[in-house]
């Protein structure tokens, strides 16, 4: 009787023991999945739309935000980004003899979305689209006189790019973008900006 009481008590307290464990075991993840964020750095060129030999290069670097997830066979994800440029031109002579014109790319946001296909285990591809809005900032001067200004441009972006996972958590990634500005103040400025960037990041 004592045996049979012995294994009763064990039983039951294995049994109540099993939903804890359970619950203490982590649940492994689809990969390319959850929240993420990630460091950018590359390269940047803005340029005339009919005219990209007369542009300007510079250095590309921020951050990004986002959230994948997959669905019938495919990744879905959306994210939002904000970036500066070293990208700055001056130009003399202008409007009038003695003045000087500096212009110079200030912060880019982004907001989108992407699809992305896993192609093995630890590699996906992917293509992104969404809004882009950047700012540009104009510095005048003529003589001891200065005007400072700031236009902001609207604007879409397309792009492509490849992420590869180093962990569980953490991944980089490969990306080439094209982004265009069409008008400024009901003026169509035809502007294009291409950018390749490599990423780190980390998910959640």
């Amino acid at each position: 009787m004592k045996i049979v009481m012995t294994a009763a008590t064990a039983a039951m307290a294995l049994g109540l023991a099993a939903p804890a464990f359970a619950q203490d075991v982590p649940v492994e993840r689809a990969p390319f999945t959850g929240a993420r964020a990630e460091a950018i750095l590359g390269y940047d060129r803005v340029a005339d739309g009919e005219d990209n030999s007369n542009g300007k290069d510079g250095l590309l670097y921020g951050g990004a935000v986002g959230y994948d997830a997959q669905v019938g066979g495919v990744v879905l994800g959306v994210e939002g980004e904000i970036t500066g440029s070293t990208i700055k031109t001056r130009t003399n002579n202008l409007l009038t003899a003695g003045d000087n014109v500096r212009v110079k790319a200030g912060r880019d946001l982004y907001a989108g979305a992407r699809l992305g296909f896993v192609i093995s285990p630890d590699t996906m591809i992917y293509a992104k689209g969404g809004y882009t809005n950047a700012r540009f900032n104009t510095d005048y001067r003529v003589g001891t006189a200065r005007l400072e200004q700031g236009e902001n441009l609207d604007g879409f972006r397309v792009g492509a790019g490849i992420e590869r996972m180093l962990g569980a958590n953490t991944y980089v990634k490969g990306e080439y973008r094209y982004s265009h500005y069409g008008e400024l103040d009901g003026y169509d400025i035809d502007l294009d900006r291409h950018q390749v960037l490599a990423g780190v990041g980390v998910r959640f």
